[in-house]
């Protein structure tokens, strides 16, 4: 599980410091990979290949799978917060034992050019399933439980995100914004960094990145913290450069194949953790949200066709 400790409202500059150690071993690797240096990673891979079957090998085994020394394979180890070799078999075995209660099905892995449709509903409902799953297995519920209060109490929310991201920004200004706080999603880099240019002290500024080196978001996070606003990032990998410039951070657990790069299990996962942010800010202010959400569905309900449970369209209103 990864977070940063809360920083205080007054000092945004507070940094980040990220916690691992309550997370599945295999989430873990895959977000701490693009930070791991190369030898690391060749071990990554010999592990997120096959994990049940380096939870009965041996270190020297592993260590020449990845074409590496028996130091680095510790060295990795360390790295994602196992502390040694046996305690990574531990964690592997048990992560496995849960993967197979979980699912009989094997449906994980990449899209062929030969799957037929069956097969490919098969593998992004299942990828998807077990991206909200495990993004939800790895939340740093303390966390997500002190970006809540500082969004319920925020004078201002700016959400900011580019490309798939931009979409699950836009998602949580449209919630923020039906039960009457005060936000705004931007995903034109200019606009961003002038909305983070006139944010201060009681303002929020959420960067949304999946690989969190997007650099638009990175650069506007970091002059909405500049202007004295608290800043939280959502980002799959807890090392990448947005955590830097974050004073809270939330992480997804999501893992992409062919054909879904940073755009479909990312968004689910990214909604996921939206969707309880929201929820937790709506319950601090309850009355105001469910009168706000009535209010907004009565604005809009003249423009839906009323249709029975019978599939025929209901007669309109007169007003007689």
């Amino acid at each position: 599980m990864t977070s940063p400790e809360s920083a205080a409202d007054s000092t945004p500059e507070t940094p980040a410091v990220v916690r691992e150690s309550e997370a599945s071993p295999l989430v873990r690797i895959r977000s701490l990979l693009p930070g791991l240096a190369r030898a690391e990673q060749r071990v990554a891979k010999v592990v997120l290949d096959d994990p049940s079957n380096v939870a009965r090998r041996s270190i020297t085994e592993v260590a020449l799978a990845a074409n590496t020394s028996e130091t680095t394979v510790t060295r990795f180890c360390k790295a994602i917060g196992v502390g040694g070799y046996p305690q990574l078999r531990i964690a592997l075995a048990a992560d496995t034992a849960r993967s197979e209660a979980h699912s009989s099905r094997n449906l994980g892995g990449e899209i062929g050019p030969d799957d037929d449709l069956a097969a490919v509903i098969g593998k992004v409902s299942f990828a998807d399933a077990r991206a909200v799953e495990e993004t939800a297995d790895q939340l740093d519920v303390a966390a997500l439980q002190r970006v809540i209060e500082l969004i319920a109490g925020a004078g201002r929310v700016d959400v900011y995100g580019v490309g798939a991201s931009a979409f699950v920004a836009a998602d949580l200004q449209q919630k923020l914004h039906r039960i009457g706080r005060v936000s705004f999603a931007w995903s034109d880099t200019h606009i961003m960094l002038t909305s983070a240019a006139v944010l201060k002290p009681g303002d929020v500024a959420v960067g949304i990145s999946h690989t969190g080196a997007t650099t638009d978001t990175v650069e506007a996070l970091r002059v909405a913290r500049e202007h004295g606003a608290i800043t939280v990032a959502l980002t799959n990998f807890p090392r990448s450069p947005i955590t830097e410039v974050a004073d809270h951070v939330l992480t997804t657990a999501a893992r992409e194949t062919t054909f879904r790069s940073g755009a479909t299990a990312s968004r689910i996962a990214q909604l996921t953790v939206i969707d309880c942010m929201f929820i937790g800010v709506a319950q601090r202010h309850m009355d105001a949200a469910v009168s706000a959400l009535d209010a907004t569905r009565d604005a809009v309900g003249h423009h839906r066709l009323g249709v029975r449970p019978d599939g025929r369209r209901r007669p309109r209103e007169t007003g007689k």
